[in-house]
């Protein structure tokens, strides 16, 4: 079945030549972006992949106009340029920041919860690949339960669970929020144009298969993010001034394993013939899931 046209990128805003590892989801992320956003957008990028794959200065692979900034101030450097561009006058320009999860969740969260707090009028776009890809696979609090990182070998794999942030960022109290997969293109892209068109502080966070990091093919990238879905360890929704919404709900009831068992980080968990952290691990998904359908029952109206 051939995609609609509504859907289909009429015109590319992303150069040939990006310096993305095969199977990023950096790349086919950024893409579809700036399709959507346009020439007329500043994107402000900390340290991350994103920040190597768009290249070193004078190189720029989005048409558009690249600043990078430092790991803690994406959002706070985003928030300058949005009050010098409407100082002139400039107030159609978009500003995003393009970040990665290290610098979302961890090291930038401080200036996150700063520009959301205040309302900035920025898109956030976060690139959740579970780990500080770039600089060596380390563990970062979005790290899922059981994976193993350099900073968490086999024997000693993650023992926590990773951060709410879309429950932390939604508490801010935001216009919109949103979650979205690589794998269900259609909701990334409505998602992408509800969230431009809106004002005031609005966040996507994007599940980004990285091969290198959680040890896959990399033309798996795309099965793995849609079992991600399928299974429920990345639901997809959105939140408007703290109303939630679930935009995908999976027919069969698939277990976690059929997704990870695909991922090199989560190898050692199958070894263990009673399988009792894959168990602990539904049983988390299962309650994460019940607790969403919950709160998308609850529905307020703050207007």
């Amino acid at each position: 079945m051939q995609p609609s046209l509504e859907f289909l990128i009429k015109e590319e805003k992303v150069y040939p030549g990006a310096l993305s590892c095969r199977g990023c989801g950096w790349a086919l992320l950024v893409r579809h972006l700036a399709s959507i956003l346009g020439e007329n957008t500043v994107y402000v990028v900390p340290a991350s992949c994103f920040s190597i794959i768009a290249g070193p200065y004078p190189l720029n692979e989005l048409q558009g106009s690249i600043v990078h900034t430092v790991f803690a101030a994406a959002p706070a450097t985003a928030t300058g340029i949005r009050a010098a561009l409407d100082r002139q006058g400039k107030e159609d320009v978009t500003v995003a920041v393009l970040a990665g999860d290290g610098g979302t969740f961890d090291i930038g969260l401080q200036s996150l919860s700063g520009a959301a707090s205040r309302g900035e009028n920025i898109l956030y776009v976060a690139n959740n690949n579970g780990a500080y890809m770039n600089t060596g696979i380390q563990t970062s609090t979005a790290t899922p339960y059981g994976a193993v990182t350099t900073t968490n070998p086999q024997n000693n794999y993650k023992k926590t669970w990773p951060k709410d942030l879309m429950g932390i960022i939604t508490a801010h109290n935001i216009p919109y929020a949103a979650t979205c997969s690589l794998a269900f293109i259609e909701d990334f892209r409505r998602k992408i144009k509800k969230a431009k068109d809106i004002k005031g502080f609005r966040f996507l966070m994007v599940d980004g298969p990285c091969p290198p990091g959680h040890k896959t093919e990399p033309a798996q990238s795309i099965t793995i993010s849609r079992l991600a879905v399928e299974t429920k360890l990345f639901p997809l929704f959105e939140t408007e001034h703290q109303n939630y919404k679930i935009t995908y709900k999976p027919e069969k009831d698939l277990p976690v394993e059929e997704c990870l068992k695909y991922q090199g980080r989560f190898k050692h968990l199958f070894k263990d013939e009673s399988r009792k952290e894959l168990k602990e691990i539904q049983k988390y998904v299962d309650y994460n899931w019940k607790r969403l359908l919950s709160l998308e029952a609850r529905d307020f109206d703050l207007n």
